[in-house]
């Protein structure tokens, strides 16, 4: 596979098909297109209305200006998820027209401050901002691991884990196919660990 190949599926493309989702930030070119049995879409990270959540989080935290946005969502995904001025400035207009957030011009820059109604927003449903920040954290870990030389290994590792759920389907709430199932899975893990440490 080319470079360009690589560019357009971003850096967590193993990430989001191991788990079965659209792979992120991938280009016209290869959308729609079939890989190792997978469809290729443009994915998403946050659900619907938590990129609005995401924006007010970050501004909790001190004024930003729309690159710094940007910068900070990216960064803490790891590199995975990395938003379009596109999508930060409508947003943030909206944002600003419901009296949530106020902005200004600081050398050149349209810098976004939350406002208390902002505040009290934001404090109405604190459990989304700590799940969209979870979910970053979690992608920024895995990411690490992700290289395109894994390719090879990406039908069995998703064979492995769409059995094993099939497999916890199949002895969820049977104590017997628990146990023997839970055995099966412990052993494969120190199978693994034991070739890590080779």
């Amino acid at each position: 596979m080319s470079k360009e190949w690589w560019a357009h599926l971003g850096k967590d493309w193993w990430l989001r098909a191991s788990m079965g989702a659209p792979l992120v930030d991938v280009s016209e070119p290869f959308k729609g297109r079939k890989f190792y049995g997978l469809q290729i879409n443009r994915g998403r990270f946050f659900e619907i209305g938590e990129f609005r959540i995401a924006i007010l989080s970050l501004l909790s935290e001190g004024p930003r200006h729309g690159y710094q946005l940007m910068k900070e969502m990216k960064e803490r995904s790891g590199g995975t998820y990395r938003a379009s001025p596109g999508s930060v400035y409508p947003t943030a207009q909206q944002l600003e027209s419901e009296g949530l957030i106020a902005s200004k011009m600081e050398e050149g820059r349209r810098v976004y401050s939350l406002t208390a109604a902002g505040r009290k927003e934001l404090q109405k449903d604190p459990e989304t901002a700590r799940r969209i920040w979870e979910r970053a954290e979690s992608w920024e870990e895995s990411g690490k691991y992700f290289e395109p030389e894994m390719l090879e290994f990406l039908a069995p590792v998703t064979e492995v884990q769409m059995k094993s759920l099939r497999a916890a389907k199949w002895a969820a709430g049977k104590p017997e196919r628990e146990a023997k199932l839970k055995a099966i899975l412990w052993r494969t893990i120190q199978d693994l660990d034991k070739l890590i440490k080779k």
